[in-house]
């Protein structure tokens, strides 16, 4: 089995508060004006991506894990998850505010839905001016007092406001209640899961008048009431891979590429880039693939090595 670097069609998801930021920004091609996520790989059900490279060009990620799991995934995901795909891989434009939401641990959802909880986080790509981001409560708060707010249609009161710049990086584990703002574009790395409780949608209707779907008993015993500290200080370093965020479900590096860098790692795990910046060129296997802003892809755990070249800004993701 000879494996390289994959990426794959992205998944475009219309959404109420979606833009077009996805094609003026990050040269996805989109069919509506309001696109609001790309997901760049996934394996979560009925949503499986396709790579659009090489010789395994049209296959599925669920294919190929089937035809070679421990040369993709590497024996260190088989021992934590099995031949699943554990993470998701998004980008996300907020032309408008996302509702006000947050995820359920793994307890949880494996015994409410069957599936994994929803641990993330955001990579600020691009943010307005007066853009913002919600993240967890002021301080700490309790079941009675959320829901006194969110009756009174005062919960926004209590929550805590980031006002926010390219390359802000926020870690958001489960219960924390969350909400991208308008003007936004982040990259966004999570669980393979795509459950999300719902709590207060800003008032919106669709054409037909009708307001999404809210899950405010379902949220109740989710929440984390206490105050978090989500956003996460880091200091890039040129040419070196910088820890921003580390937890049980991945480890995320970004690389401030500016000349050509030599790549290593393990061979027990896949590792994903995703470009925020730039444009480089990966050498492997004395093949060239070139990839720009927006370009998202998988490193197959049995790659040891490869040579990056170029300028830009890259997440690194591994398990």
């Amino acid at each position: 089995m000879i494996l390289y670097p994959l990426q794959f069609e992205p998944i475009l998801k219309e959404r109420i508060w979606g833009g077009t930021k996805l094609s003026t920004f990050l040269n996805k091609t989109i069919e509506n004006e309001t696109t609001g996520e790309s997901w760049e790989i996934s394996n979560v059900p009925d949503n499986s991506s396709c790579v659009v490279n090489g010789i395994f060009k049209g296959k599925s990620l669920s294919e190929l894990i089937h035809i070679a799991p421990v040369e993709l995934l590497g024996s260190l995901t088989i021992e934590k998850y099995g031949e699943q795909f554990p993470l998701l891989f998004k980008f996300i434009d907020a032309r408008e505010d996302l509702s006000i939401q947050l995820h359920p641990n793994d307890e949880l959802a494996q015994k409410r839905h069957q599936s994994f909880g929803k641990t993330e986080m955001w990579y600020v790509m691009q943010a307005d001016e007066s853009a913002r981001l919600i993240v967890g409560f002021k301080e700490n708060t309790n079941q009675e007092t959320y829901l006194k707010c969110l009756e009174n249609k005062k919960l926004v009161t209590i929550l805590q406001e980031y006002p926010v710049k390219q390359g802000d990086v926020f870690f958001l584990e489960t219960g924390t209640i969350h909400a991208i703002g308008a003007g936004v574009v982040v990259a966004e790395i999570q669980q393979t899961s795509d459950i999300t409780y719902r709590i207060y949608d800003w008032d919106r209707v669709d054409a037909n008048g009708f307001g999404r779907e809210l899950h405010t008993e379902l949220a109740l015993d989710a929440i984390n009431y206490n105050k978090t500290e989500s956003k996460v200080n880091y200091q890039a370093v040129e040419n070196q891979s910088v820890d921003m965020v580390k937890c049980p479900f991945f480890t995320t590096t970004i690389l401030e590429l500016t000349t050509s860098f030599i790549w290593h790692k393990k061979q027990e795990a896949f590792t994903v880039f995703m470009c925020t910046e730039g444009h480089f060129e990966l050498l492997y296997n004395e093949e060239v693939f070139q990839y720009k802003k927006g370009d998202t892809l998988l490193i197959p755990a049995i790659i040891s090595e490869v040579t990056l070249k170029g300028t830009a800004t890259l997440l690194e993701i591994s398990i």
